[in-house]
């Protein structure tokens, strides 16, 4: 099953990167493994997939040193929220981490980046819809934000991540990220964008995503922890 629902992802994400004039190569397909375990993520990995996202990384730590054995070339994206005390062990284990949204964890990161010399990925994560509830920088607090990683802590920040509120239009959101995106590159080096799910990463791939989170349109429906 997640063999052939990944090819459908695959074939969807080259669809819609054509109809917005873009070649499908600057899309990057994030296999949402989280709640899954290794028995459910081999298929995929056999398939040929090699870019996975996860949300805990106490859940990453149980699963992933031993696929990592198993397979080459595997790149794992923390896509959930971060807590200062999983900062180290988030740096030792993940290639990109895209839920950079306080100063104080932005500090964290900067220490542990330089304690390990690794250097992962690095997405500031935006609250666009301003939701009191959600992770995330508030909009108009980016560009400070930004200059702050930067220039402060020597962060070289990649891109920026959303996720839209649940009972709005995700086009809407996509595209304000997007223009924050523009709006905060530095020349000869656009922000990439994270945005889109399962239910949307077409429209996202519209608007210029450059990597989308996809999880049960490729493993089907999850168990809740």
């Amino acid at each position: 099953m997640s063999h052939q629902a990944l090819q459908h992802v695959l074939d969807e994400i080259a669809a819609a990167a054509r109809d917005a004039d873009r070649s499908p190569a600057d899309v990057k397909l994030i296999a949402v493994s989280k709640t899954f375990d290794a028995a459910a993520i081999r298929p995929v990995l056999d398939a040929g997939q090699r870019t996975f996202g996860e949300n805990r990384v106490q859940e990453a730590q149980h699963k992933w040193p031993a696929l990592r054995e198993d397979y080459d070339n595997i790149e794992l994206h923390l896509i959930g929220p971060l807590q200062s005390n999983k900062t180290k062990d988030a740096v030792a284990l993940f290639d990109a981490i895209h839920s950079v949204d306080r100063p104080k964890i932005a500090q964290t990161i900067a220490r542990e980046i330089a304690s390990q010399n690794r250097s992962p990925m690095l997405f500031v994560q935006v609250n666009t819809g301003e939701e009191p509830q959600k992770a995330g920088i508030l909009p108009a607090e980016t560009t400070d934000f930004l200059k702050l990683c930067r220039a402060e802590l020597n962060l070289d920040i990649s891109g920026l991540m959303c996720i839209p509120p649940v009972d709005e239009e995700a086009a809407v959101h996509f595209a304000f990220l997007a223009k924050l995106a523009k709006e905060n590159s530095e020349p000869g080096r656009p922000l990439a964008l994270s945005m889109g799910m399962s239910a949307d990463y077409m429209i996202a791939i519209g608007l210029g995503a450059t990597h989308v989170r996809v999880g049960s349109a490729i493993f089907g429906t999850r168990t809740p922890h």
